[in-house]
């Protein structure tokens, strides 16, 4: 299959086998919210719920309203927030972590990447829920200034609580970064302190997160942005790699920023060359700063990454170079193919051993905000590029 037939059945799969699965078996109608894993018979489990689950799953219904899906999204969509306010949302304007399964809260404790993705929910639920546009620019901005009020790191960013604890991490910047994206193009949002809040980000990637030396992007710090001691410190993980360079794209094609797309570059060459082991072809967990593999598992949400970085880099090539990023992109379509096969249409394998091999466990709701946004983006970009011909 090529990649345009690829991105058919994966879009298919989406809106006629994910997307009412997980409408029917992955909310819960009797105590609200979005489950936290579904197992291999389709059936919701009693697992403890992150609190991040939920905004994601928002996010995931809102986005295939807009664009179209005619699955019964509205409510699921405006009842998984008013869960996650009412079971996570603490009297200090913030979301806690971990809930168990009857809705009782039983971790409140403050996580950035929580924040990050509140934030991303009430972009997209401004877009598709007109009369709530209002509340959803309030609570943005209420949001956005509480992180500025309670962690603003002095230099650049944000710290990891208050007071502020180590190591600090670049991935609930990224989410941040992708929640900034999003909200400097909602109608009505603050989109002058979203985009400032974008372009530090953006900067604070480039002159810290990203090494200098190999342009591989770190995941751990001390205070001062410097890579935290240890090998802690030299985590690296292809995943990361290619989900910034699809950041970094996105950020530049708005600014004009050449900068960012050299080290996007760089950041796919790295995930590609060094992440993906010939004899799988799928991306896997962890490298060290050295691009040697320190965790050889798997992850679905990689692949996903690994797709979107590389369909949107074709968007931004021509004749052979476009070509290769088209290639690249349907080797990660197949990646992420053999995650989906599974009994049960619409789950899919979380975890893929070294000997090719997958884990048995359920299917981890965390996931689908990775697929759909891949599978959309694959549509996007293909039609962009069918559009230059």
């Amino acid at each position: 299959m090529d990649v345009h037939d690829l991105a058919a059945e994966l879009k298919d799969w989406l809106e006629t086998k994910a997307l009412p699965l997980w409408r029917e078996e992955g909310f819960d109608t009797e105590g609200g919210g979005f489950v936290e894993t579904i197992d291999m018979a389709g059936k919701a489990t009693r697992a403890n719920r992150r609190s991040r689950v939920q905004p994601r799953q928002v996010y995931c219904f809102a986005e295939a309203g807009r664009r179209g899906w005619q699955g019964d999204w509205k409510p699921v969509a405006e009842a998984g927030l008013a869960y996650f306010d009412r079971v996570y949302l603490q009297p200090n304007g913030f979301y806690g972590a971990l809930a168990d399964a009857d809705g009782t809260l039983i971790d409140a404790s403050f996580d950035l990447y929580n924040q990050a993705f509140a934030l991303l929910s009430f972009a997209y639920l401004a877009e598709v829920f007109p009369e709530r546009r209002a509340e959803m620019i309030g609570r943005s901005n209420g949001l956005r200034e509480k992180l500025e009020a309670y962690c603003k790191h002095p230099v650049a960013g944000f710290e990891e609580d208050n007071p502020p604890r180590l190591p600090l991490c670049s991935n609930p910047h990224m989410h941040l970064f992708e929640a900034c994206l999003a909200s400097e193009e909602v109608e009505g949002f603050d989109q002058v302190a979203w985009a400032n809040l974008a372009d530090e980000i953006a900067t604070l990637c480039m002159d810290s997160f990203i090494d200098r030396e190999t342009g591989a992007l770190r995941e751990f710090f001390d205070h001062d942005w410097q890579p935290m001691a240890g090998e802690k410190g030299r985590i690296v993980e292809p995943g990361h790699q290619f989900e910034w360079a699809w950041l970094l794209l996105r950020w530049s094609e708005r600014r004009g920023n050449a900068e960012a797309i050299v080290k996007a570059r760089r950041l796919f060459e790295i995930g590609e060359q060094y992440g993906i082991p010939v004899s799988r072809d799928v991306a896997v967990m962890t490298l060290l700063d050295d691009f040697s593999v320190a965790d050889p598992i798997a992850r679905l949400w990689p692949q996903t990454e690994w797709l979107k970085a590389a369909i949107r880099f074709a968007t931004l090539t021509d004749g052979e170079e476009r070509a290769r990023y088209l290639r690249s992109a349907t080797r990660a379509a197949y990646a992420l193919k053999g995650f989906l096969s599974v009994p049960v249409a619409g789950l899919w394998r979380d975890k893929q051993k070294e000997d090719g091999s997958y884990i048995e466990e359920p299917a981890p709701a965390s996931s689908f905000y990775h697929i759909l946004c891949a599978i959309y983006e694959m549509d996007d970009c293909l039609e962009a590029v069918g559009s230059r011909q």
